[in-house]
């Protein structure tokens, strides 16, 4: 392959997310869990399965956000103090990264707080500088928004003035195109416009973005509105959300805290919280039955819910698989919560797989939702609604489909 791409003289990119430790708005917001995932695991994610880069990195200062990073599968790259100063630009760090990585040809800078960027934009995007012969290639959205000059608001100031409207003949929106803003999800340079400072860019061009995948965080106060936006278009890897028909939880560890509690009479007991349990009622109303994994028996379930009773953990993925063998079942038809290390092949296989926030890691890398709320208190409750949001995703899509098939 490397012979093949210097007779052919093809160009090496590689995608740079900036996460610095220090952000001032949001405490380590770029691994903050964003529905499910870790902010900066949706670009990460996004980058890794476009087919055109060579390499995805992430340069940061912080040993956490390093370790997030390459739990998701990107390369770090450690950025000297003198680019992790409140002050530092980010070109001065990614005219660094070019420093250290010198077979580098075109850096794809993506920005971990764009949660809805998908592969396809990278792919398009990049094509305008390899095919197309841009040299710096970002991206927009376009809005509808009429603009005023900013006065000063006091008695002698002066009247405020319209930007891009005539007053007398406002359009209506559907008669103005709007205006192009930069969305900050993106920006793509060729080397030697990075290495030059952007003092001459050479053939610039802008790629468009539609709104919804417009996602910018900025405060907290944007974090609920991103995580709705982000569940219904933001990019959950290569295989679609399925329509999942069947929940499979352990008890201990996720309906339960994981500790045992002794009465007065020596009987041994846990503790449940009664939104877990509402969540499983949730579940059967849509049609998604229930079991349970238990090691020993236990009392508190709702009615309806099915019991897997193991003799030990090693029997989990056989009893599993003679489960869905006897339901006709496939993998991609099954969420499964778990919270061990010996949980981690039904992690893996399951079509939908969740974790509490005090999963080991091998739990957490293996899942593809990590809840914010912890085991016992609110956990499966939390990845109950992710199962129904990402089932009112598939039938929204299935709907779309219908009705752009009639139209054809």
């Amino acid at each position: 392959i490397g012979e093949e791409r210097n007779n052919k003289h093809t160009p090496r990119v590689a995608a740079l997310i900036l996460a610095r430790g220090g952000s001032k708005g949001i405490p380590l917001k770029n691994i903050k869990i964003l529905a499910g995932v870790p902010l900066i695991g949706w670009v990460v994610r996004a980058a890794l399965n476009s087919e055109l880069l060579d390499s995805v990195w992430v340069s940061t200062d912080h040993d956490e956000i390093e370790r997030v990073a390459n739990l998701w599968g990107a390369q770090v790259i450690r950025r000297s103090p003198e680019v992790s100063r409140d002050s530092s630009s980010s070109l001065e760090t990614i005219q660094e990264f070019l420093r250290l990585r010198p077979e580098v040809d075109i850096v794809c800078h993506i920005q971990a707080t764009s949660p809805c960027l998908h592969p396809y934009h990278i792919n398009e995007a990049l094509k305008m500088i390899t095919d197309k012969g841009y040299d710096y290639v970002f991206s927009v959205v376009r809005r509808h928004q009429f603009r005023w000059s900013e006065v000063n608001k006091g008695k002698n100031g002066k009247n405020t003035i319209p930007l891009n409207i005539n007053l007398a003949k406002r359009p209506r929106r559907q008669d103005w195109a709007g205006e192009l803003f930069e969305n900050g999800s993106f920006y793509f340079y060729k080397r030697e416009i990075l290495e030059n400072g952007l003092q001459q860019c050479g053939r610039i061009a802008y790629y468009e973005m539609l709104p919804e995948h417009s996602v910018d965080i900025d405060v907290d106060i944007d974090w609920p509105v991103a995580e709705e936006r982000v569940l219904r278009f933001g990019y959950f890897g290569q295989n679609k959300p399925a329509h999942f028909r069947l929940l499979l939880c352990s008890v201990s560890g996720c309906l339960t805290d994981g500790q045992m509690y002794t009465s007065a009479s020596g009987e041994e007991l846990v503790s449940t919280n009664t939104r877990d349990l509402t969540a499983i009622g949730m579940l059967q109303r849509e049609k998604t039955e229930v079991y349970v994994c238990v090691y020993r028996w236990v009392g508190f379930l709702e009615a309806g819910v099915f019991v897997i009773d193991l003799k030990s953990r090693e029997l989990l993925q056989a009893e599993v698989e003679c489960l869905l063998k006897d339901r006709g079942l496939q993998w991609e038809d099954v969420a499964y919560f778990g919270t061990d290390t010996q949980d981690l092949d039904c992690l893996l296989k399951a079509g939908l797989s969740g974790v509490p926030p005090d999963a080991p890691v091998a739990a957490m890398i293996a899942a593809k939702y990590t809840c914010h709320s912890p085991s016992g208190r609110g956990a499966l409750r939390e990845f109950a609604q992710h199962i129904l949001l990402l089932k009112k995703k598939v039938t929204s899509e299935m709907y779309e489909d219908c009705i752009d098939r009639k139209n054809f």
